[in-house]
């Protein structure tokens, strides 16, 4: 799992719609949703300065919860969040019920170690990312904080694929139709001097054999 599991207290509400949503959020709460787990959805709300800190103190969509809803406690997955596009305080939030056989997609962050070890980008080449996070299939409480890249050994040219990459158990990635990039170790413009530097100490010596001709 990504991070701890945290608890946040809920209110039932009794009606839904954007009415009732602005009721809520004038009483300086946040509108919620909980569903599926073949139950019918559950509209809550929630304090906001508990979901404003959780949303932004990262780790959010990949973090399972217990919301505490009068007393009864259910598990949950969030799933989706709005935030006020001028203010970037949550709106409304969807919460999934975590089952003991729940599965999901989550995108999960790629973590790069062992850069020192690039023979690639010791000799000046550029890790280039191609993929910050890799949507994966996995179980609701397996959830991976991150996936590890390691780079020993990657030279220039090179790419690492997801198959280079050692995953949980149960932790599968979304797309398996063909083994994608993660990332390249590209060669960087800082490298070009040198090589013209070369060409031209090169071109005078082959002056003379020119010249003879």
């Amino acid at each position: 799992m990504s991070h701890d599991t945290y608890e946040l207290k809920a209110e039932a509400r009794e009606q839904v719609g954007k009415g009732s949503a602005r009721a809520v959020r004038r009483n300086g709460k946040v509108p919620a949703v909980i569903y599926g787990d073949k139950q019918p959805p559950l509209a809550i709300a929630l304090t906001y300065k508990d979901i404003y800190y959780k949303i932004h103190g990262g780790g959010f969509l990949t973090t399972i919860a217990t919301i505490d809803v009068d007393g009864k406690k259910i598990q949950v997955l969030p799933k989706d969040f709005q935030l006020d596009p001028v203010k970037d305080f949550p709106v409304h939030v969807d919460f999934l019920r975590i089952g003991k056989d729940t599965e999901v997609n989550v995108d999960v962050p790629v973590h790069f170690i062992n850069e020192d070890k690039s023979p690639g980008i010791k000799r000046g080449g550029v890790l280039n990312i191609v993929r910050h996070e890799v949507e994966f299939h996995c179980p609701a409480n397996a959830i991976p904080e991150f996936i590890t890249v390691d780079l020993t050994g990657a030279d220039i040219g090179d790419s690492i694929h997801i198959s280079a990459v050692k995953l949980p158990a149960g932790v599968k990635p979304v797309i398996s139709d063909r083994d994608f990039t993660i990332a390249t170790i590209a060669g960087s413009s800082a490298m070009k001097p040198e090589t013209e530097a070369t060409a031209e100490v090169a071109t005078p010596e082959a002056a003379p054999a020119a010249e003879e001709k």
